[in-house]
């Protein structure tokens, strides 16, 4: 049957108010740009009116200000999961104008199939191509695609000219079965393709809206003097750990996350001579991984998007024969699937907000109770990984904030999970040892020299019991920092021992 071709204009009509709305995506790779403007103006529209207008809204991850930047604006949200990046929306969500549900990537998809969330209403998805057989080529990215595509009774296509057609090829699409009949996902290797190059959909649902537009993405903060000794200290780290034998020879796959102290750990790792060549299994593949592609240090690259800033995008594009071979793009629940990053031995490195000195990390919260962006994939990965490595600056704030704290304010992941914490300062290994032998560790080698007296003399109050945790004392640095605006100002004897 012959496709429906609208406006923009037109497909944000066919969504009603109190619809929930799936969007493709992940990051601000592949997500649609023009639909979800539309849907901002109309519920500014209808606001105007006295109606009421607002949408549930789903995404693989974050996603361009196009959607999370319009939609918050226009107040337009009733709920939004799993993960954002938005500034608008953050401070939204953190004045409470709407519901947000922070939750592990790998999980969305089969959470809406389990009907956990509600029915889809509408997908709104970005492509290179559709047919009229129904099969949807996804852009940049895939995220929770064909699972909304699936479910929802409308699919509004954004056909992108600026997406060249010869991507097809680059995605493996690929859907769990639910339980009981689930089946182990047959990805043995990182390069095994086991689904489809395209997301196939009903066509008698589809709409397709014709756009020409760049994707949104802004280049990263550049390699400072802080990120080049952290992405210093994980490349040596590492190379010490083949000589030990402890990470095989050959290496193993890396999951980075997103950001500029992730790239340049990457950039680290490709400039060290005695890393070998290695693969990445990750969820979002950025600059510096294209890079290293072009350079040989990275042979294959499996992902869930290409995050990177348009003029890398650009030169992937007119590369496509080069990198159509070394990188494939597949839907989040199977790049950030747990069960696969434990088969294949993923080395997983995340970045947190804060860590306390017994090995527990914040990575969603300022103080506990401002939502940053949400915990993503890193919960994905790194319970399930072979090595657990998390990366933070040891200070913020001019020095003001320390990111070793006595205690986090909220936390993501827990003293069981991580095994490595790299700050600018070095190394601590918390593997095999117990609470106090984790906070010597982590305060020697990570925390920075001004705090380091206050750290130890917060372990050395005299707290009996295994983990020696001062409950009257464990938030002095944050209560200080709110009275005084810094952390170096702590002083315990205030605090009774308990």
């Amino acid at each position: 049957m012959a496709l429906q071709f609208i406006s923009a204009k037109e497909a944000a009509a066919l969504v009603k108010n109190d619809d929930n709305v799936g969007f493709s995506g992940f990051t601000h790779a592949g997500c649609p740009k023009v639909v979800p403007v539309e849907i901002a103006k109309r519920a500014e529209a209808e606001h105007a009116k006295g109606n009421p207008f607002k949408i549930g809204v789903f995404t693989g991850a974050s996603t361009g200000d196009s959607i999370d930047g319009a939609l918050t604006r226009a107040k337009a949200i009733k709920f939004r999961t799993p993960y954002q990046t938005n500034k608008d929306t953050r401070e939204a969500l953190n004045r409470n104008e709407f519901d947000f549900f922070d939750l592990h990537l790998s999980q969305l998809a089969q959470e809406i199939r389990y009907g956990f969330f509600g029915k889809i209403n509408v997908a709104i998805v970005e492509a290179c191509e559709v047919t009229e057989k129904g099969e949807v080529v996804p852009t940049t990215a895939v995220g929770i695609t064909p699972t909304i595509c699936r479910l929802a009774d409308i699919v509004i296509v954004e056909l992108n000219k600026k997406v060249p057609a010869k991507l097809r090829g680059i995605h493996d699409i690929y859907e769990l079965q639910d339980p009981p009949k689930r089946r182990e996902i047959p990805i043995y290797e990182i390069q095994n393709r086991i689904g489809l190059d395209y997301v196939k959909v009903d066509p008698k649902k589809i709409f397709v809206v014709e756009t020409e537009k760049d994707g949104e993405g802004g280049g990263f903060a550049p390699v400072d003097e802080v990120t080049a000794r952290i992405g210093e200290n994980v490349a040596n780290f590492f190379v010490s750990e083949i000589n030990a034998k402890r990470i095989p020879a050959h290496f193993l796959p890396i999951q980075s996350g997103v950001g500029n102290i992730a790239n340049a750990v990457l950039a680290a790792m490709g400039s060290n001579p005695d890393i070998p060549r290695f693969e990445v299994y990750t969820e979002v593949i950025q600059d510096a991984v294209i890079d290293m592609m072009q350079k040989g240090n990275i042979s294959f690259a499996s992902g869930c998007s290409l995050t990177v800033s348009n003029e890398v995008l650009h030169q992937f594009y007119n590369d496509l024969d080069f990198f159509k071979n070394k990188l494939v793009l597949r839907p989040s629940e199977i790049s950030n699937n747990p069960g696969l990053a434990r088969r294949l031995g993923i080395i997983a490195l995340n970045t947190a907000i804060e860590v306390d000195i017994f090995g527990n990390v914040n990575s969603t919260h300022v103080n506990g109770t401002k939502m940053m962006n949400g915990i993503g994939g890193s919960g994905d990965f790194t319970r399930n990984s072979y090595l657990s490595v998390f990366l933070t600056p040891s200070t913020a704030k001019k020095g003001a904030i320390s990111c070793i704290v006595p205690k986090v304010t909220h936390e993501d992941h827990n003293e069981h999970s991580v095994k490595i914490v790299v700050s600018e300062y070095g190394v601590a290994d918390l593997r095999g040892k117990g609470p106090r032998k984790r906070a010597e560790e982590i305060i020697e080698k990570c925390a920075h020299p001004d705090y380091r007296p206050l750290l130890h003399e917060y372990l050395n109050r005299g707290v009996n019991g295994h983990l020696p945790q001062d409950i009257y004392a464990c938030f002095a640095f944050h209560h200080t920092l709110r009275e005084t605006g810094s952390m170096l100002n702590t002083d315990f004897s205030k605090y009774q021992i308990g």
